[in-house]
């Protein structure tokens, strides 16, 4: 059994930051990949960011330059830091964990960015 339990979301001004956080717990492989994806109403969950073991990251084109994922695989973490966030960057903002061939989900944290 793996759970997910994220923090940090809120609302923020337009050119704020936050910083989300997610913790994972239960059989953890040693390799995996962890991020973060994000959805709003009515549209299909998108990939935001991910990052590997190795540290190797990947990211959406439209957060490249303004959010960071960083890992501390000691403490099975994976975090998002968002700077200069828009209006359109406002989701409900998913924890993911992928080991194996299985999807693992946080409960969602909402961002709401206020213009």
């Amino acid at each position: 059994q793996v759970q997910l339990v994220e923090s940090g979301g809120g609302l923020v001004q337009a050119g704020g930051s936050l910083r989300l956080s997610c913790t994972a717990s239960g059989n953890i492989f040693r390799i995996n990949v962890m991020g973060w994806y994000r959805q709003v109403p009515g549209k299909q969950r998108e990939l935001v960011g991910a990052a590997v073991n190795s540290g190797t990251t990947n990211y959406a084109d439209s957060v490249k330059g303004r959010f960071t994922i960083s890992r501390d695989d000691a403490k099975n973490a994976v975090y998002l830091q968002m700077n200069s966030l828009k209006p359109e960057d406002t989701a409900v903002y998913y924890c993911n964990l992928l080991q194996g061939l299985t999807d693992y989900w946080g409960q969602g944290t909402q961002v709401t960015v206020s213009s």
